[in-house]
């Protein structure tokens, strides 16, 4: 199978200053570099676009995009901001196209090893890494499956990204996990792949809200892309033995059944709330199987459960 070699990069920044340059400096010490990256300032106040036309200046394959101003911040408009970069590819010839946050950073084979990943693989349509925060540990795989692909980072083949359509402008969030969806439902994988680690410089879910808040909004946002209750139910439990104890699985639990009692509009089709739900059901019925069987061997004196099984 020939090499996947070529590739883009669309980065929406608002107001990165403080991490854009970490973001910058590891894509120009790439040994494989994108042959076009628009880094798109969606309203930056606050030194951004001068960092990034610092680097432009230096680096052709690099371009600032400023996106119209606009006073609400929400996901769609990060879309906008995307579509704005993705605008500037179409003349270009390339395999891979990725969506790159401004806050993260990563070794110099980060890209050439997901191209590897994408050539070894014809099916593969998605691909991307965990990411570390601060001195936590990687991004916790026990919940989310390792089909699922951060959107910290999130390179896909050409042909993928144009099947799907793109990224959804859902103004509520959870734009990147739609595309990962929908990438499977038109029969493509997407894959997280362990061997690197990306660090994520702002923790999740804190640009605007609190912790607890941002677990409230983590759950009405699983109400609004179809999550089954009953995995909803199971991810609250989980989440309740995580700091903070009991309140943020209990916020994830209320945020569900806010958007339930609500009847919260979905932005996504039903055909995509059926998929996920069979995902999620099938990979519950797996997890449940899997933990009684270490139970049963853990009476009979096996070993200890690993930890990868755990909810």
């Amino acid at each position: 199978m020939p090499p996947l070699s070529t590739y883009v990069l669309i980065t929406p920044a608002r107001n990165e200053a403080e991490f854009i340059e970490l973001t910058i400096k590891s894509v120009v010490a790439q040994t494989l570099r994108p042959i076009k990256w628009v880094i798109v300032s969606d309203g930056s106040t606050d030194g951004t676009d001068d960092i990034v036309r610092k680097y432009a200046a230096e680096h052709s394959w690099i371009e600032l995009v400023r996106a119209p101003e606009r006073d609400e911040r929400h996901f769609a408009g990060k879309v906008s901001a995307f579509n704005l970069g993705y605008a500037k590819m179409k003349a270009l010839e390339y395999d891979a196209i990725g969506s790159l946050d401004g806050d993260i950073s990563f070794d110099e084979q980060y890209f050439s090893f997901l191209l590897r990943k994408l050539a070894e693989d014809a099916t593969l349509g998605l691909v991307g890494t965990p990411f570390k925060e601060g001195s936590d540990a990687v991004y916790d795989y026990r919940f989310v499956s390792i089909e699922h692909v951060s959107g910290a980072c999130q390179l896909f083949r050409r042909e993928c990204f144009e099947q799907i359509g793109g990224y959804l402008p859902a103004r509520g969030g959870g734009v990147d996990h739609i595309a990962v969806i929908t990438a499977r439902m038109k029969g493509w994988k997407t894959r997280t792949f362990v061997e690197k680690v990306s660090r994520h410089h702002r923790e999740m879910g804190r640009a605007q809200h609190g912790k607890l808040a941002a677990r409230f909004r983590t759950g009405a946002l699983d109400y609004a892309l179809g999550g089954h209750p009953v995995w909803e139910f199971f991810r609250t439990l989980y989440q309740m033995t995580k700091s903070p104890l009991l309140t943020g699985g209990l916020a994830l639990g209320a945020g569900y059944l806010w958007g339930l009692v609500r009847r919260a509009e979905r932005p996504v089709s039903p055909e995509l709330v059926a998929f996920r739900r069979r995902e999620q059901m099938r990979r519950l019925r797996i997890f449940l199987t899997a933990d009684r069987i270490r139970g049963n061997e853990t009476l009979q004196g096996g070993a200890r459960a690993g930890s990868a099984g755990h909810l």
